[in-house]
């Protein structure tokens, strides 16, 4: 099987421009409208739709490597180290720390260039113990071939299905040169594009021994802050790309060994953002919702346990709400979380689901 790197004519990516203009079109047109309706929030309803989008991005471009990150950890660590004011702070783990460090320097930081020691230190923040799982690694620089080829493979230790192989360790700082001339000061290109492309182009050289796929999309995240020349993020390709893993996989693999024309990857790249899109309206809809339910219950007096609770549903709380989870997560008694929620539920602001051991709580809707 010839894979796309090892064609004569690698890198010369080509596309169908007729094919994908009228999209990329469109999507420009709902991108810009999309920021002016976020940018017309309040300052503090910016940042909460900020929170809630890099909190995704981050909990599920590791979930696509099969890394379930703790979602408070997560929230926490983004809302330090933006300065955001959400209360008490839940310490974070090193993994889920590093994956923040990445993300948050991958767009924050969008306009500073691309280079080998700044890939390095992202590489290094998602592996902080040296380890994948149980195997070491090599950390902050280009994998070798020592264990083998790099392989993308599935199934059972025996049956393995290999579904790329990626350019040998040899080759890794020509290639990697030639991706970052191009990323830094390469020909003109609409900055939307060059967020699909240099995903596709990093993920095919797949340079780091594990990590690839993460910092691939840190990489599209980044162009895309540049292509809107905002640090700002009010939407999150690494949640829709969650959501279409399959055919992400899918699609990856059927670029990776075929020519070089790319227009099929262009078109589902273009696809999932306008996707991620429609996703940020149900961001700005949950705002706003949040701030409508504070705004209505402004009169109600309430105990710093009750509003943290109430937060945690307002951001999605998962599962069901009971009196002992209650308890645990606002560190008090069985009786004390029980007069908090009987409080809530005399006020119209909880209501009751099931009964006896099967008794939980949700929000009322604000009438």
């Amino acid at each position: 099987m010839t894979y796309i790197h090892e064609r004569e004519d690698w890198p010369k990516f080509r596309w169908n421009e007729a094919k994908i203009a009228k999209q990329l079109a469109s999507l420009s047109r709902r991108q810009g409208r999309l920021l002016g309706r976020m940018e017309a929030l309040g300052f503090s309803l910016r940042n909460e739709a900020v929170l809630r989008t890099l909190t995704s991005d981050v909990l599920k471009t590791s979930e696509i490597e099969g890394e379930v990150l703790n979602p408070e950890q997560v929230r926490s660590s983004l809302a330090r180290r933006l300065g955001i004011d959400i209360g008490a702070l839940t310490p974070a783990d090193r993994n889920v720390e590093g994956v923040v460090e990445m993300m948050l320097d991958a767009t924050q930081n969008y306009a500073k260039p691309l280079t080998d020691e700044r890939l390095f230190g992202w590489h290094a923040a998602l592996f902080p113990t040296g380890r994948s799982g149980m195997t070491k690694i090599i950390v902050g620089n280009w994998r070798d071939d020592s264990s083998g080829p790099m392989q993308v493979v599935s199934g059972p230790i025996g049956r393995q299905r290999v579904h790329y192989e990626a350019p040998e360790a040899k080759l890794l700082k020509k290639e990697m040169k030639a991706f970052l001339a191009w990323y830094n000061k390469g020909p003109a290109i609409d900055p939307v594009l060059k967020a699909a492309i240099s995903h596709l182009w990093f993920v095919t050289i797949h340079p780091f021994a594990d990590g690839n796929g993460r910092i691939a999309r840190a990489i599209a995240d980044m162009s895309l802050a540049r292509s809107e020349n905002s640090a700002q993020r009010f939407y999150s390709m690494s949640t829709q790309i969650r959501a279409e893993r399959n055919g992400y996989y899918d699609i990856l693999e059927a670029t990776q060994t075929s020519d070089l024309d790319i227009t099929d990857w262009l078109d589902w790249f273009l696809a999932c953002l306008d996707h991620a899109f429609t996703g940020a309206e149900d961001i700005l809809g949950a705002v706003l919702y949040k701030a409508e339910f504070w705004g209505h219950h402004a009169k109600h007096a309430m105990n710093e346990r009750q509003r943290l609770m109430l937060n945690k549903l307002l951001d999605g709380f998962e599962g069901k709400l009971t009196t002992s989870k209650w308890s645990k997560i606002a560190k008090c008694s069985h009786d004390t979380a029980l007069r908090d929620i009987e409080a809530l539920v005399s006020l119209g602001i909880l209501q009751r689901e099931g009964g006896g051991r099967s008794t939980s709580y949700s929000l009322q809707e604000v009438a």
